[in-house]
């Protein structure tokens, strides 16, 4: 019987390419196929421009895999279903696959969906993580802002529409880290600017990457249209 591949998810970092780690460039490297969200426009993917740095593309399989951006069920599961299934393909014959995401693949990553999915359909598929820089440690080293010290309490929270529990986590924490915050953006300074704690926020994208914006002065950002990448900190 054929040895069966090991799926990697590989944390390539925040942004900036030197903060990956020993293991993951390892890794990179030795994997055969490289597996990176792919745009349905074409576009290379975050993770995938982090890693194309330290990947001989001629000497790997390059596997764009895309991910349906939609919450109709049916699809969902249909599409995932064919995602892994490819990703598979390559684990039958042996091949070890590297699946690249920005960050840490642990944390709010598209591959925690993937190991869950492939542990579903194929039990059989070895599979470890490879823990990454995430944004908002990226973030804290940009900004020069410690997040935590002594007993303080920091909340991670993906920013929502949902403006009691936006107010609560600002309310019950001593640093509150917004993760994808464009969306809700008006909505958080407007909580701020209620708290008093509008002085106490600063806001990221793309945070260590060659594309990095940094606004210390929130105020500046009413209306604004950011990126999906965009996160804020708030320490009182």
């Amino acid at each position: 019987m054929n040895r069966i591949g090991t799926l990697y998810g590989v944390g390539v970092g925040p942004g900036d390419p030197e903060l990956i780690t020993v293991k993951a460039f390892r890794l990179l490297t030795e994997a055969p196929v490289i597996a990176y969200p792919k745009k349905r426009m074409g576009s290379k993917s975050y993770a995938h421009q982090i890693a194309e740095l330290y990947v001989k593309q001629e000497e790997k399989e390059m596997l764009g895999l895309i991910f349906p951006m939609t919450r109709d069920e049916e699809t969902l599961a249909r599409e995932w279903n064919n995602t892994v299934e490819l990703v598979w393909q390559r684990l039958r014959e042996g091949k070890d696959v590297a699946f690249v995401t920005e960050g840490d693949p642990l944390f709010y990553s598209t591959f925690i969906h993937m190991m869950r999915v492939m542990r579903e359909k194929h039990p059989e598929v070895p599979i470890k993580s490879v823990p990454g820089v995430s944004s908002f440690l990226g973030a804290a080293s940009r900004l020069e802002l410690p997040l935590a010290d002594g007993d303080e309490q920091i909340g991670i929270i993906p920013a929502t529409d949902d403006r009691e529990a936006m107010r609560q986590a600002l309310v019950g924490h001593d640093c509150v880290v917004f993760l994808k915050v464009a969306k809700v953006l008006d909505m958080i300074l407007e909580l701020l600017d209620e708290l008093g704690l509008t002085d106490k926020a600063r806001a990221a994208t793309k945070v260590t990457s060659s594309e990095e914006m940094v606004w210390t002065d929130v105020r500046r950002l009413k209306g604004a249209d950011l990126g999906y990448l965009t996160l804020m900190v708030v320490r009182k």
